[in-house]
C-alpha cells in the first residue's frame, strides 16, 4: 500500500492549480447583473457549458476509464475551475483559503488555512514560469490539460471529489454511450461542487 498523500505535497499541487485557474476564472467572469442568489449557480452551468465535455470524453472507454488516471484528474480539473469562480464571487483571494476550498471540496480533506499557509511559505518560489506560464491567452482547455496534469501527482486523493448521479455513473460505465451518462454525471458533479464551496463559505457542512 502507498503511503497517504502528504499535507505538504497536496498544498504545493493545489496551490499551483489555482495560479492556473486564476486568469481563466477572471476570464470567464459572469454577467455584472446576474442577482447574487444565481451567481455561484451560474459558475456550475458556465464552465459545465465549456468544459464538462471535456471531462466526460475518457467514458468513450467505459469501464475501463476508471483504469486511467484521466477521468479523475480531467473531472477534478474542471471542478478547480468552478471552486475558484465561486471563491471570487466570494471575493476570498487569500491564497491560503483559495487552497483550503480546494482541498476541502475536491479531495474532502480537511485542511485548515492557518495549517495551509505555513506550508505555502516553504513552497513559495516554487513554480518555474517555462513549466506553468505566466501568460493569461491559454484557452480553456489548455489550462485545463495542465491542471489535470498537475492533479495527476494526487490522482489517489481525487476519489472524494463531487459526483454525479448514480444512474448516470452506472450509465458512464459502458463503451461509446458512456459519454451520455458521463457528461451528465460530471454536470451534476459541477453543481455539487459549486454548492460545497458556497456552503463552505456561508459556515455551513456541504452536502454531498
Amino acid at each position: 500500500m502507498a503511503p497517504p498523500i502528504s499535507d505538504a505535497v497536496v498544498v504545493d499541487v493545489l496551490r499551483r492549480v489555482d495560479r492556473l485557474t486564476a486568469p481563466l476564472v477572471r476570464r470567464l467572469g459572469r454577467p455584472p447583473a446576474l442577482p447574487q442568489a444565481e451567481r455561484d449557480r451560474w459558475w456550475a452551468h458556465r464552465v459545465g457549458s465549456v468544459a464538462a465535455g471535456a471531462s466526460a470524453v475518457p467514458r468513450l472507454a467505459g469501464k475501463v476509464a476508471d483504469l486511467l488516471p484521466l477521468q479523475n484528474t480531467v473531472g477534478s480539473a474542471v471542478q478547480a475551475l468552478v471552486v475558484g469562480g465561486v471563491a471570487a464571487e466570494h471575493g476570498v483571494t487569500d491564497e491560503a483559503e483559495r487552497v483550503s476550498l480546494l482541498a476541502r471540496v475536491l479531495l474532502g480533506r480537511d485542511l485548515p488555512a492557518e495549517r495551509v499557509r505555513p506550508l505555502l511559505a516553504r513552497a513559495r518560489g516554487a513554480y518555474a514560469d517555462e513549466v506553468l506560464g505566466e501568460r493569461e491567452d491559454r484557452g480553456a482547455l489548455r489550462t485545463l490539460w495542465r491542471v489535470a496534469r498537475l492533479l495527476g501527482r494526487i490522482d489517489d486523493t481525487l476519489d472524494a471529489r463531487p459526483k454525479g448521479r448514480l444512474h448516470h455513473r452506472a450509465l458512464s460505465n459502458l463503451p461509446v454511450v458512456g459519454v451520455v451518462g458521463g457528461y451528465a454525471a460530471e454536470r451534476e458533479g459541477l453543481r455539487r461542487a459549486a454548492a460545497a464551496t458556497a456552503a463552505l463559505l456561508a459556515g455551513r457542512d456541504p452536502a454531498r
